[in-house]
């Protein structure tokens, strides 16, 4: 040995058959033998018996020593340099690293972002922050478009893995095709043509990594700073967000029940030639408004007359009640791009979507993927492939929308229970878009305080000015927590 390499010391037994003072437990209910001894050694290191530097005993030594297979200290030694916390020098054996920074647990300070009710700017980065935070600083995110994990079939997305991880082999080892997995194209088309839209797969779909990347996609393709945009408002928050990213001129465009205020679509058409109309036709959001035949008629005849594109997300046509309305059914794709996705009914990790749109805008929007990431991740769209494949996907959807009807209805009552009103009832959807009767944003951050995450009116506003609306997530009348806390906020 080394003279200059320090030995294993200050442990629980020096015995030179055992130097790690480990002994494995086989007990039933013990966890495996690897991370029995994985775990004795990040132990060791969080008490500082191991220095770095120094060398671990033998595999042939410790598996001796302790009556293990070789195989297992080689697996729990493999760990741990994957880990970081040892490293092999070939033919010298395994020694301790040195720690940079200390492991969770262990006083691991995160990335400090301002409080919920600090006064820092309420705004689409602040939200999206907020969203994604440790869940145990929010006791109840009403901020996210998603519905409870306990909503959702965990046991058919499971299945759908499995069988990918089972069937796809060295085919997932690649890139994947820049305009997406063929087989998950021709069933999208399908699945859009069941709903009296007709598309080509090889020609008029292409795959995205979820319905923000798809419109973003959209956006930087088609828009340049100071260029107009037309914005339903209220309107999904990223939406202002990407634009004010991109430095366009943003021209809010109220909206109805039956679909965007025709009256001043045309007005703003007219006055500042717009390039583009973001509209979110079949199960607004945040409202929960549908759009009627004659105003989605109106809308295609000012796009054609003020020469403007338009831009239909479709996140939560699959709520609808019956067969969606949509402006790319009626327009053929010939101004209308259409982008949707399954995150909101597969799972929030699950970024699979789409853009149906002509073909030449098809192949321009391929290169900027290219350019902005290559593909998107295949294994995800095989998975979204297996389960619409297999036929789950319907039934799926037909019980989230029953579940979702019958607890908007007690979500209702509750809030107007608690004093919110609620102008006009939402036909389908996640949300409820209520008047609380004050400034919104004042009550998110004392909710925020109490560990509730809502969403207020502002942010879903392109001029950002203060709102008494709030949008409400059906399923907070599963949580009477979280309305006992909006109860006290109001």
């Amino acid at each position: 040995m080394d003279k200059t390499t320090p030995t294993v010391r200050n442990v629980a037994t020096t015995s030179a058959s055992n130097a790690l003072g480990w002994q494995p437990q086989r007990a039933p209910g013990m966890p495996p033998l690897v991370e029995q001894l994985v775990q004795h050694c990040r132990q060791l290191l969080a008490s500082h018996s191991l220095r770095a530097g120094t060398r671990l005993p033998s595999v042939r030594q410790l598996a001796d020593s302790t009556g293990v297979s070789r195989d297992t200290v080689v697996q729990a030694y493999d760990r741990l340099v994957a880990q970081g916390v040892a490293h092999s020098r070939p033919g010298a054996g395994f020694f301790v690293s040195a720690q940079r920074f200390p492991h969770k647990g262990q006083g691991a300070k995160t990335l400090q972002t301002p409080s919920l009710s600090a006064d820092a700017a309420f705004d689409t980065p602040f939200l999206l922050r907020s969203m994604f935070r440790p869940t145990q600083e929010a006791q109840f995110d009403g901020s996210t478009g998603i519905l409870p994990a306990s909503w959702l079939d965990h046991d058919m997305l499971n299945a759908a893995v499995r069988s990918v991880g089972r069937s796809a082999g060295l085919q997932l080892l690649g890139y994947g095709a820049p305009q997406g997995y063929a087989p998950l194209r021709q069933q999208l088309a399908a699945y859009l043509l069941a709903q009296g839209l007709a598309v080509d797969p090889e020609q008029e779909l292409m795959t995205v990594s979820g319905v923000t990347q798809g419109m973003d996609l959209v956006l930087r393709s088609h828009l340049r700073p100071g260029d107009a945009v037309l914005v339903e408002d209220p309107a999904w928050f990223m939406v202002f967000g990407l634009l004010r990213a991109l430095g366009v001129q943003v021209l809010p465009v109220p909206r109805l029940r039956d679909g965007p205020d025709l009256d001043a679509l045309q007005r703003l058409a007219a006055a500042h030639r717009p390039k583009l109309f973001i509209t979110n036709t079949v199960v607004h959001n945040p409202t929960g408004f549908g759009l009627a035949l004659p105003v989605a008629y109106d809308v295609l005849r000012l796009a054609e007359q003020h020469d403007f594109l338009i831009l239909e997300d479709d996140t939560y046509a699959d709520f609808a009640p019956q067969q969606p309305l949509r402006l790319a059914t009626l327009d053929r794709l010939r101004r209308v791009l259409l982008v949707g996705g399954f995150s909101k009914t597969l799972a929030g990790s699950l970024r699979v979507g789409y853009i149906a749109a002509s073909p030449e805008r098809i192949r321009a929007l391929t290169d900027a993927k290219l350019l902005s990431g290559l593909t998107s991740p295949e294994l995800g769209e095989r998975v979204v492939h297996r389960i619409l494949a297999d036929g789950q996907y319907r039934k799926h959807v037909q019980r989230l929308r029953e579940r979702l009807d019958s607890t908007r209805q007690r979500c209702l009552k509750l809030v107007e229970n608690l004093g919110l009103r609620v102008h006009q009832e939402p036909l389908a959807g996640m949300f409820v878009w209520a008047d609380a009767g004050q400034d919104t944003e004042t009550l998110a951050r004392q909710a925020a305080a109490q560990g509730v995450l809502l969403a207020p009116g502002v942010l879903f506003s392109a001029t950002q000015q203060p709102s008494t609306m709030l949008r409400l997530p059906v399923s907070m009348a599963d949580d009477p927590a979280s309305m006992a806390v909006l109860g006290r906020c109001l």
